[in-house]
């Protein structure tokens, strides 16, 4: 078995982690100050568009996208390495690179299921960097983790679809960006099939009846880098039938294209995430002395990076698996293992951030380190594309078929 990264993706490993080292990391300061002198919150602090104007010219932009019409052309093998780097600065790597969610699931959605004039009207500007996009599914009103719950009405007069709704925690809806929500709604609510209910259309965030009504917050931060999260009203707004995305009744199977390469993304990303909070854990230990010698030399703090280290380890490589699953066999194929490290990661990685929030005492809680609001991130994913438990129940349900 070959652990190797082919020689492309360790090319642009070389080129993303001195991207990191020179412009990144030293750019998170500047950011933060830059965003207190904004008249909004949700506009991007001018050393962004710098990152994003230096990752065009180098190269490292839309590589998570697999069309090489589109995209760098990488499989997700070769771009789960890339990912995981940069996870390790999540508000401003992603974005950098063009390589942010919900963009990143919009363009594949409009890349695989658009047709030639919304790729036109739409992905290309997105591609390009141009605008930003939210993708509208979760509601408040149902149990969300069940998607054949929603109750947004997409009902067709003529040449139109009227929309009818309420969603929230709609990633992306507050950045000034954002110009195109992708929303998901029944078009055949009393359809026979649950799964053929619910179609998905293009709606222009300047539509007459849609109301971004407030910033939704999560443990308190309101993730500007991303553009927020949103509570979206529709109300009776309208779109041209050729809006729609797909076929009628096609949103649920596109919304589980959408979200297995997704799943994956957040996960690359996590590994990332917790290969930054075992630097600073070590970085800590050895500049911090309590009762007589270095944390470092605690025995408890030793257990806290070992552990940290192999669980990691674990995780990667069944990332890297599903990865090259995903490559062979397709998202379907690998089903089972996109729900494992759905399960796995966030969890996981939310533990060692826990460690080394501790380990940094009340600083780890503090806007001075970047623990709290990783923390906020990791834990958010064990909700985010589905709640670990839904997973749990496929997956189990998947294993015990095999003994029927």
């Amino acid at each position: 078995m070959d652990f190797a990264f082919d020689a492309r993706t360790e090319e642009l490993r070389a080129r993303l982690l001195a991207f990191m080292d020179e412009h990144v990391y030293p750019a998170e300061q500047v950011a933060h100050e830059q965003r207190a002198r904004l008249s909004s919150p949700w506009e991007n602090p001018p050393v962004v568009e710098e990152l994003k104007e230096e990752a065009r010219r180098q190269g490292l932009w839309n590589l998570f996208l697999p069309d090489a019409e589109y995209g760098a052309g990488l499989t997700n093998l070769q771009y789960a390495p890339l990912a995981e780097i940069t996870g390790r600065s999540p508000q401003l790597a992603p974005t950098a690179t063009n390589c942010a969610a919900p963009d990143t699931g919009n363009m594949e959605v409009l890349a695989q299921f658009g047709d030639e004039r919304q790729k036109k009207q739409w992905l290309e500007p997105l591609l390009a960097g141009e605008i930003r996009s939210a993708f509208a599914m979760t509601e408040p009103d149902v149990a969300s983790s069940d998607a054949t719950n929603i109750t947004t009405h997409i009902r067709r007069e003529g040449d139109e679809y009227v929309i009818t709704g309420r969603k929230w925690y709609i990633s992306g809806a507050m950045h000034p960006d954002c110009t195109i929500f992708i929303v998901m709604g029944k078009t055949d609510p009393d359809g026979p099939d649950i799964r053929r209910q619910q179609s998905m259309v293009l709606v222009p965030r300047d539509t007459p009846g849609v109301t971004v009504k407030r910033a939704m917050q999560v443990f308190g931060y309101e993730d500007h880098y991303h553009g927020g999260h949103a509570e979206v009203v529709f109300d009776e707004a309208r779109v041209p039938v050729s809006n729609l995305i797909g076929e009628e009744g096609g949103g649920f199977a596109i919304a589980q294209a959408r979200l297995g390469p997704g799943r994956i993304h957040h996960c690359m990303r996590l590994i990332g995430m917790a290969e930054r909070a075992i630097e600073l854990m070590c970085r800590r230990a050895v500049s911090r002395e309590a009762f007589g010698k270095a944390l470092a030399q605690q025995g408890v703090v030793q257990n806290w990076i070992a552990d940290a280290r192999v669980t990691v380890e674990q995780l990667r490589l069944l990332v890297l698996k599903t990865a090259w699953m995903m490559d062979t066999v397709g998202n379907r194929g690998a089903h089972t293992e996109i729900q494992a490290i759905k399960i796995a990661t966030p969890r996981t990685v939310v533990g060692i951030l826990d460690r080394a929030i501790q380990l940094h005492g009340a600083g780890g809680v503090s806007q001075d380190f970047p623990l709290a609001e990783l923390y906020a991130g990791a834990r958010t994913l064990m909700l985010a594309d589905g709640p670990d438990e839904v997973h749990q129940r496929s997956l189990a349900r998947r294993e015990i078929k095999k003994y029927l």
